[in-house]
């Protein structure tokens, strides 16, 4: 019989079927990291989302025959560890190929029109005061006509394409192959950032992505651009990003996402108090929707490995 054990159940707010095949159960709202070890001895699959498991654990687990990851990014996995040791590790892919790209929308939506900037001026009376039926002290810009560049020309990505091409927007991305899509601009970084209108982030983080765009990438970008960030945290420079924000030498800046999660006090993001800087937090995927979909394929990955016909692997 297999012992299934869910690291951060809190973190999935869906409901998880029981796998159809004998085994125990156990789930805890959170872990920390040192509780890793003591809460899995005994487990042949342990469910993840963003609790860490590392070498130093994965060598202390001899029962461990898989890793669940309850979520489409595999950084907080030791990969090397468990290939060492024929541990199967599976993650969620596409599941929220709705959720995101509404939310990238969202943000810059938002700050494409001043939003911010417009409500903190209702709020502080500003339009009771006026002597004009609106206010027009920010300035408005509509997506039509404009380049939307995608860093990242997956599934999600292409899915904000098409968002993008629904407002009106031309389409220029980044890719390792090349595209097949008449409509899609394709061009290397440096270009995508220096032409277009709007760059949305959506790459995994990893050693070859980490600080992708930094400092220099950042003054490559038009003066009235903007940056959409729904992937992860880890691909921006944060402190070059605030540097250029409170500089205004780009039009503004959306994320969903920090380096570190929960952030520290001291990330320069959670500092910035700017109309043009919009910060959530890591909830683009999350959608009723999605999270239920997730949690059905989390399920479904662990009935493939039990039956012995794996999928998703990483």
């Amino acid at each position: 019989m297999h012992r299934i054990v869910f690291l951060d159940r809190d973190s999935l707010q869906a409901r998880v079927r029981s796998p159809a095949f004998a085994h125990d159960w156990q789930d805890y709202p959170g872990t920390q990291e040192d509780e890793v070890v003591a809460r899995l001895a005994g487990a042949t699959v342990a469910i993840t989302n963003k609790v860490p498991l590392r070498a130093a654990a994965i060598e202390r687990l001899p029962d461990l025959k898989m890793v669940a990851i309850a979520a489409t990014g595999t950084d907080n996995v030791d990969l090397a560890a468990c290939r060492a040791r024929r541990i199967a590790v599976a993650n969620i892919r596409n599941y929220s190929l709705v959720s995101v790209p509404e939310h990238c929308f969202a943000l810059l939506l938002a700050l494409r029109r001043n939003l911010a900037a417009y409500m903190d001026d209702v709020a502080a009376g500003r339009w009771e005061r006026s002597t004009r039926f609106c206010l027009l002290d920010h300035p408005i810009g509509d997506l039509a006509g404009s380049r939307l560049g995608i860093v990242g020309y997956g599934a999600l990505g292409r899915k904000v394409a098409q968002l993008g091409r629904a407002f009106g927007m031309e389409i220029a991305a980044t890719a390792r192959a090349p595209l097949n899509e008449a409509d899609v601009l394709q061009l290397p970084l440096d270009e995508l950032l220096a032409s277009s209108d709007v760059v949305s982030l959506h790459l995994p983080l990893n050693e070859q992505t980490r600080h992708l765009i930094g400092a220099r990438e950042l003054g490559l970008m038009k003066r009235h651009a903007l940056l959409i960030n729904t992937a992860r945290g880890g691909l921006v420079d944060e402190a070059a990003l605030a540097e250029v924000l409170l500089g205004g030498t780009i039009g503004g800046a959306g994320f969903d996402v920090l380096s570190k999660e929960p952030p520290d006090p001291g990330n320069p993001l959670l500092r910035l108090r700017l109309p043009n800087f919009i910060l959530t937090p890591h909830v683009a995927w999350a959608s009723g929707g999605a999270m239920q979909t997730l949690a059905d394929m989390l399920v479904d990955n662990i009935e493939a490995w039990a039956a012995g016909q794996p999928k998703n692997l990483v």
